[in-house]
Order: structure tokens, then C-alpha cells, then sequence
């Protein structure tokens, strides 16, 4: 799929989107300034899903959701927003198909998730739950995204493995262009399935400075270098306050989901508190 620029109009509200007011040029500084800048501004959040709508791979859809609409969304959207922006910058950039937990879940999982290639050596995501802070070098290290260590590798099979260890979490990939039917079928199973993670619970993630937040269901963690603290939220008015003032998100329709959420974390937990530490 060749990827569409947005147009300079679209291109200035994705920079003020993402609080990028500096020089525009095609150089490291640029891209690395408006990664960092999409993460803190753009939560990854799945309310859409919880709320039966089927997010698709269109980056125009995308770009009427995260920037016109200042929602924020998940990876197909995340980096087919980044991507369109990028390019329009005049940066060189290839979507790649990724697969999340791949070493569990096998070849099944790829297009599971969508990241991005730019210049030929920079690993790109704003998309992954918000735990890849920054570019990543196309080549085997670990670097601290704070609060995050974030690392890459190779497999046996020699793909890729992108990790963060903390949350345990990882993708496997190859530096090529996406198959874009993959992506499309995978980004409907995860919308629609039962047995899809994003079906089953609520999540949002942000980064915020060097503090990382995610919520899942009614569980808000905060994680820094001293660790974790967790809270459990109350009530549907809490979900929506926390939305709002957490995540950046006006989004009062989450208040439906409340009972869901409930009958989740029940079936998860039974009778246990949210640990705290």
C-alpha cells in the first residue's frame, strides 16, 4: 500500500495535535520530537470497540478520529495517522506487519499489529499501547524509554522481536511492506471476536512525562521508575472522570460500559482488591 501524505492542511493540525511547533525538515530531530510528541498528546484506547464500532484500517478515518474528533485509538489508526504525516514531512515510510505475542500465539498472530519503518533504519510506533516512547535504531539493543526499558532482537527464525519487558509484552516483524489484506483481516477479527482482548476489556494507555498510565477495565495503573501504584476505580462517573483527566478523552458514552466492566473484572477476580504497592 502506498502511503498518502496528508495534505498541509491536515499536516498542520496533526503538528498541533501532537504539540510539534518546530522547524519541519526531514531529519532525525523532527521525527523523533513528534513520536515523543504523539504519545503524550494521542492515548491508545479501544472505547470504540467496547462500544460495538469496527475501527478499520483507513488512515483518512484515522485522521477524522485522533485528530479532528481528539480521540485517541489503537495501532492501525495511531500509525496510519503517523505515517500519512510523516510521508507529507517527506520522510521515507513503509507500513510493517507485525505479530503480537507471535512465540504464544504462532504465525496466526501476524497483522496483528501495524508499525512503521522510516528511512530504512528507524523503528516507528506510536501505536503499541503507548509503551514505545521514542524511535527505535533497526538493530539489536535495549534503550529506557522512562518509565519503560524497551529492547529489540532477533528471533530464531530471524525475524524481529520488538519486547517490553515490564509489561510483558512484544511483537514480531519483518522490515518489509506490509501485506495489507493481513492487516485488514486481523484488524476485524480483533475488533469483533469474542475472544479478542480488545472485545473482552476496556484498556487506555498514555504516556505523561516520564509517568506511563494504563487502564484496564476498572484497574488504573501508574507506572515510574519508583514502580507501580494501582487503583481501582468505583463507578461509571469515576471510568469517565478518569478518562478525561488521565487520558485527555471526553468520552461520557463510556459510562454504558460500566456494568461490563464490572461483570469482567468479577469473572477475572472474584472478590480480590486491586493490589496496590
Amino acid at each position: 500500500m502506498m502511503i498518502v501524505p496528508l495534505n498541509p492542511m491536515q499536516l498542520r493540525n496533526y503538528l498541533e495535535r501532537v504539540g510539534f511547533s518546530g522547524p519541519v525538515m526531514a531529519n532525525f530531530g523532527t521525527l523523533d520530537m513528534i513520536v515523543r510528541g504523539h504519545v503524550q498528546a494521542i492515548p491508545f484506547e479501544n472505547i470504540d470497540v467496547q462500544l460495538g464500532a469496527k475501527p478499520g484500517t483507513d488512515s483518512d478515518e484515522a485522521f477524522a478520529k485522533l485528530v479532528e474528533r481528539r480521540r485517541g485509538g489503537w495501532c492501525y489508526e495511531h500509525n496510519g495517522v503517523l505515517g500519512a504525516a510523516l510521508a507529507a514531512i517527506g520522510f521515507d515510510v513503509v507500513r510493517i506487519s507485525a505479530g503480537v505475542t507471535r512465540q504464544v500465539r504462532g504465525n496466526a498472530a501476524m497483522g496483528s499489529h501495524l508499525c512503521l519503518l522510516v528511512e530504512g533504519k528507524w523503528l516507528v510506533d506510536a501505536g503499541f499501547g503507548s509503551w514505545i516512547g521514542a524511535p527505535v535504531p533497526l538493530e539489536e539493543g535495549e534503550w529506557l524509554h522512562a518509565p519503560l526499558p524497551v529492547s529489540l532482537a532477533r528471533t530464531d527464525d530471524r525475524m524481529w522481536r520488538l519486547s517490553v519487558v515490564p509489561v510483558a509484552m512484544s511483537y514480531d516483524f519483518h522490515a518489509v511492506l506490509a501485506d495489507e489484506a493481513e492487516l485488514a483481516r486481523l484488524c476485524q477479527w480483533q475488533c469483533t471476536d469474542p475472544a479478542s482482548v480488545f472485545v473482552q476489556n476496556l484498556t487506555a494507555q498514555r504516556r505523561d512525562g516520564e509517568r506511563y498510565f494504563m487502564l484496564r477495565g476498572r484497574v488504573l495503573s501508574e507506572i515510574t521508575a519508583q514502580g507501580e501504584v494501582r487503583h481501582e476505580l468505583g463507578s461509571a462517573d469515576e471510568l469517565v472522570a478518569c478518562l478525561r483527566e488521565v487520558f485527555l478523552l471526553d468520552a461520557p458514552e463510556a459510562a454504558a460500559l460500566w456494568p461490563a466492566i464490572c461483570a469482567r473484572h468479577e469473572a477475572l477476580f472474584g472478590d480480590q482488591a486491586a493490589p496496590t504497592t
